[in-house]
């Protein structure tokens, strides 16, 4: 999925051109564009059949976002299926950049139910859907409606001078619980994850983009999953998920931005 980076330069421009229609309020929500979602499957996924997800994926998330810049959003698989997926892509059709997040899934990712939760950005009122690769070569999909917007232009809630102090810096805690008899860990990691259209209060300039684009995490020296992100991973970027292991090894996360800057963590007896 490296349409990732690309996609954002040419969102931004169509951002530029568009006007924002007004957004309905509960009893008739509008979207700005409702056949974006047939050029972003196009561009993703070519002419593949897309299958329903019911009964295989459940895509959680709230009807109407607290906070459009930081959106809770949870994708859960039943052990029966979770052990055939191999990829799992975020779309949300209403965003610059439509693709938040394309996952693939390691040895460590486990057979037993699988659960990753995140926080995204949510510009305008979406679609938000997870859409996941068998090991067959099969896509399903299952959809959610966000009442959000703002998401992507809204500021940082810190001044970059305070953010550059601590980006970077991880918290990786590995004893979080137990779902359907899979470890429950956790990544925690400061960083930006500037958008490049959030105005900075006090200059009135739009700082570039800067994000998380590539993670890695790896317990026991095997692969749980790696990502390849955009824009629309909310600042300090948070992943919860289910994985396949012994909560004692120590868990590995490495992550680059797309300025090229490196980091990475492990956890520790302390974290866990």
């Amino acid at each position: 999925m490296r349409r990732i980076a690309s996609g954002i330069c040419v969102g931004l421009v169509l951002v530029a051109a568009m006007s924002f229609s007004a957004l309905a309020e509960d009893g008739a929500a509008s979207v700005a564009n409702p056949t974006a979602w047939d050029g972003i499957r196009k561009d993703a996924f070519g002419t593949r059949e897309i299958l329903d997800g019911a009964g295989k994926i459940t895509l959680e998330a709230p009807k109407r976002a607290e906070d459009a810049a930081t959106v809770p959003i949870t994708i859960r698989m039943p052990a029966a299926f979770a052990g055939d997926v191999k990829t799992l892509t975020i779309i949300i059709d209403q965003n610059p950049a439509p693709v938040v997040a394309a996952f693939t899934f390691g040895e460590a990712a486990g057979t037993g139910e699988r659960m990753l939760a995140t926080r995204v950005r949510i510009d305008q009122y979406s679609e938000v859907r997870a859409i996941v690769e068998t090991s067959d070569n099969k896509l399903y999909m299952t959809t959610a409606f966000v009442k959000a917007s703002g998401g992507c232009s809204a500021p940082a809630s810190k001044d970059a001078e305070e953010a550059a102090k601590t980006m970077g810096k991880m918290h990786i805690k590995t004893a979080v619980g137990k779902e359907d008899g899979s470890e429950v860990a956790q990544v925690m990691l400061k960083h930006p994850n500037t958008s490049g259209m959030a105005m900075d209060q006090m200059t009135h300039a739009y700082p570039p983009a800067r994000f998380i684009d590539k993670l890695s995490v790896t317990t026991g020296g095997k692969l749980v999953f790696s990502m390849e992100g955009g824009i629309s991973i909310s600042e300090d970027p948070n992943f919860r998920f289910t994985y396949k292991g012994n909560p004692a090894d120590e868990m590995n996360v490495k992550a680059e931005d797309s300025n090229g800057t490196q980091f990475s963590g492990r956890s520790t007896p302390s974290q866990s």
